[in-house]
């Protein structure tokens, strides 16, 4: 995972400000006033109280944090120790990710991490924005959830080397950055995708048909088009699936994923087995999101298990439940490694908040 230097570099910004602004300016008055409060707000963060949100009233004084890309190690590719036993414990953070102070307010906990953030900390960074805040509110203690602005970009999971491999592709395919992408342009770029190394090479009228399938699980709402983080994120995956080792994604892993993919297991399998058939059921099910009736609860974790049959989730899902269980014939039991791995790109690729489903799963 990228390393975020948010708190850090929020001490050094004060400090420098302070810095910068006792001497060269002493003479104005306002100034001073101003450098006085930035002042106490590094002495509280130098004593260790924290920085109350509202004394960082400028965009110059609260920024976004940096992000490292996260970079591979040596022993990446070796199997991760998940056991189906002993349960993980599932909590979070005490205090707000951006500004460090607890409070007796509502914290948003992401569904994905441990992080819990302050809506208005969220507002000044820029991370929720109108409409986008009353949905966060909502959804960030339901069963669904809410994911935080470093889990919903699943870019961010790519290293400097997989970047620039994704980079020169969308240049030599001459894709537009943040920009839309309609069925002709995105199957368009699937066929140059394919090109790229081989001019000889084309998509299959099998794979055309897969790359429309895909475009409208990007565009649930069919307004045809499909945004451009979506596209992102959709392509990101792509790229982990086709340079990343199995173990090297069940790594990327949080505590709540894989206590959800055991609650899951657990659920619906056997013993220490699952059916091949619940198995493939479960690869659709971690797309059960932004519903329209989720009835709200206090806890301040997000839901890990499965979802219940009696919840709107199931009854959204129902029909197509039915056609895959109907079509698909139990012909092997998975075991709990198998089901890990089988499953783990599909975890990850329904942690956006976005309703699109960014790796369709097959059936």
């Amino acid at each position: 995972m990228g390393v975020l230097m948010s708190k850090r570099q929020t001490v050094e910004q004060v400090q420098k400000e302070v810095q910068e602004e006792k001497e060269p300016e002493a003479g104005n008055p306002v100034v001073q006033e101003e450098s006085s409060v930035h002042r106490a707000a590094w002495e509280r963060l130098r004593d260790g109280r924290g920085v109350e949100p509202e004394e960082f009233d400028k965009t110059s004084r609260f920024t976004p944090p940096a992000f490292i890309r996260p970079t591979r190690k040596l022993d990446d590719d070796k199997p991760p120790d998940i056991c189906l036993e002993p349960r993980e414990p599932v909590g979070n953070d005490e205090m707000c990710d951006i500004c460090e102070v607890w409070t007796a307010e509502s914290l948003f906990p992401c569904r994905i991490c441990t992080r819990v953030f302050h809506d208005g900390c969220l507002r000044r960074m820029g991370y929720i924005q109108g409409d986008s805040a009353v949905e966060v509110i909502e959804m960030a203690h339901t069963e669904t959830g809410w994911s935080c602005h470093y889990c919903d970009n699943l870019n961010l999971l790519l290293t400097e080397e997989e970047m620039y491999s994704l980079t020169e592709t969308f240049q030599q395919c001459k894709v537009i950055p943040d920009c839309s992408l309609t069925l002709e342009d995105f199957v368009r770029y699937r066929h140059q995708a394919a090109k790229r190394g081989d001019s000889n090479r084309a998509l299959s009228d099998k794979q055309e048909e897969q790359a429309a399938r895909q475009f409208a699980a990007l565009d649930p709402e069919h307004r045809g088009h499909v945004e451009w983080p979506d596209f992102l994120s959709h392509e990101s995956l792509l790229l982990l699936q086709q340079l990343r080792p199995q173990n090297s994604l069940l790594r990327l892993l949080t505590v709540k994923e894989r206590e959800r993919a055991r609650a899951t297991f657990l659920a619906w399998g056997s013993g220490n087995t699952i059916s091949e058939k619940e198995c493939r059921r479960a690869q659709h099910s971690w797309f059960g999101k932004h519903l329209s009736e989720v009835p709200s609860c206090s806890v301040s974790i997000s839901h890990v298990g499965p979802i219940a049959d009696s919840s709107p989730a199931s009854s959204s899902s129902k029909s197509q439940d039915k056609v895959l269980l109907s079509t698909e014939q139990e012909s092997r039991s998975v075991d709990w490694p198998t089901f890990l791995q089988e499953n783990v790109i599909y975890i990850l690729a329904a942690r956006p908040n976005s309703a699109a489903i960014h790796l369709k799963p097959p059936g």
